[in-house]
């Protein structure tokens, strides 16, 4: 499946992950879990977890510990498949 492909797919989905004050870590398993059911997860990133820091450095970090790649970043959401 290419990029365009998964963008296209990814539009439609709605969020099941949300990133909130506690950070990337507390949500990190769960992700993990949603991975191995779905190839697509949708990530929404609160105002409280960004602190100074980007919503493609938090999808991106996210991605990376959890052995996935990034889709797209848009707005204040990201998506990562395995």
């Amino acid at each position: 499946m290419t990029d365009h492909d998964l963008r296209k797919e990814a539009h439609d989905l709605d969020v099941t992950v949300w990133v909130g004050k506690s950070g990337i870590s507390a949500v990190e398993e769960e992700l993990d879990d949603q991975l191995k059911r779905s190839d697509l997860v949708k990530i929404k990133f609160l105002r409280s977890a960004r602190a100074g820091t980007t919503v493609e450095e938090l999808t991106d970090e996210l991605a990376g510990r959890v052995d996935a790649d990034v889709v797209e970043t848009r707005g204040n959401t990201g998506v990562v498949h395995r």
